[in-house]
C-alpha cells in the first residue's frame, strides 16, 4: 500500500505524507441502510485538459424506505445530473458529499443511482504516499496516468459508499475512453476495445466483490506480454504484464520473477484467490499499490538477491494483498493491520523459503529493533485511514504472527493460517474483524489467545519477563504482564530448552545466567534481579 517502501525493509516508523482526505471513520445512518451491489464507471479522458467526464451508475439494495440518498465524491468535480430509477433527482453536492433529496419516499429494495459529471480530478502531489490522479509522461513522450486511492478511496473520482464495510458484491464495470494510441489497464477481464475515430473505449469487467480503492485504472503505452499460469489448484490462468513499450524487452524475465512470487504465496495462502479473471501487473509512475487483479508495479526492476536470485520486494508484497486486502478484507480501517500485518508476514515467509530459517530468524530480529511502539495497532471501531495507518501495522503485526507461529508450532500455525485465508467464512464476501482473527486462532491453537492479542495489538506493552537468581545456580523465572502461560526458549549451559513460563514461574538449574528467547520470538522486555 502507499507507506510499502517502509515496509519492505519493517522500517515502518515514519508517517506518509498527509492525506487532504481521508476515508472510512463512523458510517453515517444514510449510507447504513444502503447495501451496494454494482458500479458502471464510464468515463473519457483529456489528456491535455487533465480532465474526466461521463457518468457512474449504483445499483444498491435499500434496507428501508428513505427520503435521502447520501454518496462520497469529492467536490473538485461538477455534477450535471443524478437519476434515480432513470427519473431526474434534486441534489445537493458540498462538503465531498451528494445528498440527493427525494421528493417521493424511495421504497426498501434495488434501487439504481447515476450520477452525470465532469471536472479535474483531484492530482497527487506525492505518490503514492497521497492520492489523486497522475498525469505524466514516458521517457518517449507518450502519455501516461495512473490513479493512487487507497487513502482518500475511490472517491477521489466516481460518486461512491466510501466505507470498507461494503464492497460492490457484484462486481464493476468500466468503460474508459482514450486516445487510441494508448492502453487502458483494469481490474477484471477486458470485455472489449470499440474505436471511435481517434479514440478508443476499453470495457473492464470484474464479477467479483472489489474493495473501493482498487476501482480503478490505468493509462499508457503499453505492450501487454502474456504467458499462462497453473494455479495450486490446476486452474489455467491469464498472467500479463502491462509494460510501456519502452521497457518490452525486461517483460520476459520480470514475469519469470513473478511466477516465483506467486509459487510461493500459493503455497503458504492457497489458491490465487481471482483465478477465474487474471493475475496481472501494470507499470506505473509511482511505486506501486494493490489493486485487484491488477497490481501497480512502479519500481523499475530494481532487485535484489533472495536465495542468490532475483526478487523484487515491492512486487512481492503488494501481490500478497491479493489475499491479504482483497479476498480477506477487514470491515473496518482500524483492523488493517490484517492486510498490512500478514501480507508482511507472507514477506518473511519468502526470506524463510529460499534462504532459510536462520534468515527468516534474522528478518524478525532486525524487524524488532525498528517499530516506533507508540501508539496501539487496534486502537478501537469506527476509525478512518489515516488514524490506522502507523507504521507498526506492518512490522510489528508481522513479528505477531511470527510470535503466533512459534506459539502454536510450524505445522500447526500454516495449517491454520491456509484454513482461515481459504475460508468462505472469512473471505470475499464475507468482511472480518480482529476479533475474527482472534476467535480463530484461538479455537485452532486449542488457547485462549485473547491476552496475547490485547498485549500485542491493543496494548504499546511488550512482555515483561522477570529472571530472579534464588540461589547458586538456581533462577526463578516469571511473566509480570500476562495471564496466559507462555512456551519460552531458554538457554543454560546445558544448552536451548522450550519451557512453558506463566505468571507463578518455573524454576531452573543452571551454570551460566539464563538467555531468554535468544532467537527474538517475542517483543520483550527482560529483567534481571
Amino acid at each position: 500500500m502507499r507507506k510499502i517502501l517502509i515496509l519492505l525493509t519493517l522500517l515502518g516508523t515514519v508517517k506518509a505524507y498527509a492525506q487532504e482526505l481521508t476515508s472510512g471513520g463512523k458510517l453515517k445512518p444514510e449510507q447504513a441502510i444502503m447495501d451496494v451491489r454494482h458500479y458502471t464507471i464510464a468515463l473519457n479522458l483529456d489528456f491535455n485538459k487533465k480532465t474526466i467526464d461521463g457518468y457512474t451508475t449504483i445499483d444498491v439494495i435499500m434496507a428501508q424506505p428513505t427520503h435521502v440518498l447520501l454518496f462520497d465524491l469529492l467536490d473538485s468535480l461538477n455534477i450535471s445530473q443524478v437519476l434515480v430509477n432513470n427519473k431526474k433527482a434534486p441534489f445537493v453536492y458540498k462538503d465531498n458529499l451528494i445528498r440527493i433529496n427525494l421528493n417521493d419516499e424511495l421504497p426498501a429494495g434495488k434501487a439504481s443511482v447515476k450520477v452525470v459529471y465532469s471536472g479535474k480530478p483531484h492530482v497527487a502531489r506525492r505518490p503514492p504516499w497521497d492520492d489523486g490522479f497522475i498525469w505524466s509522461r514516458d521517457s518517449t513522450g507518450h502519455p501516461w496516468m495512473a490513479i493512487t486511492a487507497e487513502g482518500t478511496g475511490g472517491k477521489l473520482y466516481f460518486p461512491c459508499k466510501d466505507h470498507p464495510s461494503d464492497e460492490p458484491n457484484e462486481g464493476v464495470d468500466m468503460m474508459i475512453r482514450v486516445p487510441k494510441d494508448l492502453v487502458v489497464a483494469g481490474p477484471g477481464l477486458l470485455q472489449g476495445v470499440k474505436t471511435h475515430g481517434e479514440t478508443a473505449t476499453y470495457h473492464w469487467k470484474t464479477n467479483y466483490t472489489i474493495n473501493n480503492y482498487s476501482i480503478l485504472f490505468n493509462v499508457g503505452d503499453y505492450a501487454v506480454v502474456s504467458r499462462k499460469y497453473t494455479t495450486i489448484d490446476g486452474h489455467v490462468t491469464p498472467l500479463q504484464f502491462y509494460v510501456l513499450k519502452e521497457h518490452l524487452s525486461k517483460a520476459e524475465h520480470h514475469l519469470d520473477i513473478f511466477e516465483k512470487t506467486i509459487h510461493e504465496q500459493e503455497k503458504y495462502f492457497g489458491e490465487y484467490p481471482w483465478a477465474k479473471e487474471k493475475i496481472a501487473i501494470c507499470e506505473t509512475p509511482h511505486l506501486g499499490m494493490e489493486h485487484q487483479t491488477m497490481n501497480a508495479y512502479g519500481n523499475k526492476f530494481h532487485y535484489t538477491k533472495v536465495g542468490g536470485e532475483d526478487y523484487d520486494g515491492l512486487m512481492h508484497h503488494e501481490f500478497g494483498h491479493e489475499w491479504w486486502g482483497n479476498k480477506v478484507t477487514a470491515k473496518d480501517w482500524a483492523d488493517y493491520w490484517i492486510h498490512e500485518g500478514i501480507c508482511t508476514y507472507g514477506d518473511a515467509l519468502y526470506v524463510k523459503e529460499f534462504e532459510g530459517k536462520d534468515a527468516y530468524i534474522k528478518f524478525f530480529q532486525d524487524a524488532s529493533l525498528s517499530f516506533g511502539n507508540k501508539i496501539p495497532i487496534v486502537i478501537g471501531k469506527d476509525i478512518d485511514e489515516e488514524a490506522a495507518y502507523n507504521g507498526d501495522i506492518y512490522g510489528k503485526g508481522a513479528f505477531f504472527m511470527h510470535t503466533i507461529c512459534y506459539i502454536m508450532g510450524d505445522s500447526s500455525f500454516f495449517l491454520a493460517l491456509k484454513k482461515f485465508v481459504t475460508s468462505p467464512k472469512y473471505t470475499y464476501d464475507n468482511l472480518v474483524t480482529t476479533d475474527d482473527v482472534q476467535n480463530f486462532f484461538s479455537q485452532e491453537s486449542g488457547k485462549d489467545l485473547k491476552p496475547l492479542f490485547d498485549l500485542y495489538l491493543r496494548s504499546i506493552n511488550k512482555l515483561e519477563v522477570h529472571v530472579k537468581q534464588q540461589r547458586n545456580n538456581h533462577y526463578l523465572i516469571q511473566l509480570t504482564n500476562i495471564s496466559m502461560p507462555l512456551p519460552i526458549d531458554v538457554t543454560t549451559d546445558a544448552g536451548t530448552r522450550r519451557i512453558m513460563v506463566d505468571s507463578k514461574g518455573v524454576s531452573i538449574v543452571s551454570k551460566t545466567m539464563p538467555v531468554i528467547d535468544k532467537d527474538t520470538y517475542y517483543l520483550k522486555k527482560v529483567t534481571i534481579e
